[in-house]
């Protein structure tokens, strides 16, 4: 049992790893504002286009930076649930095969 508990921390180390590597983007506004983040939801920079930030109003702006926050994060939450399924299947295999699924 204990085998298997030290087997589930280091696979979870592996895919953190995994997740730091992979870089995911937001946008709003058609790309003038980008904001990318790692697999494991951490921001990592915010690009605003120069011509748009001269005409956006602070409200305009905020919004759209929350857009694109939001759906950096959503890709990022999307590839962390892949990756901990292939790391749970790794580990347990199907599961579902055991109860006719």
């Amino acid at each position: 049992m204990f085998d298997k508990l030290f087997e589930a921390q280091q696979k979870a180390g592996e895919v953190k790893k995994r997740l730091d590597a992979i870089t995911v983007t937001g946008t709003a506004e058609g790309g003038k504002i980008t904001v990318s983040a790692n697999g494991n939801k951490v921001l990592q920079s915010i690009a605003i286009d120069d011509a748009f930030l001269r005409d956006a109003d602070k409200e305009e702006l905020e919004e759209l930076l929350v857009i694109a926050v939001n759906k950096a994060l959503e890709q990022a939450e999307n590839v962390s649930q892949a990756e901990t399924a292939a790391m749970t299947k790794e580990m347990f295999g199907d599961l579902g095969s055991m109860f006719g699924k």
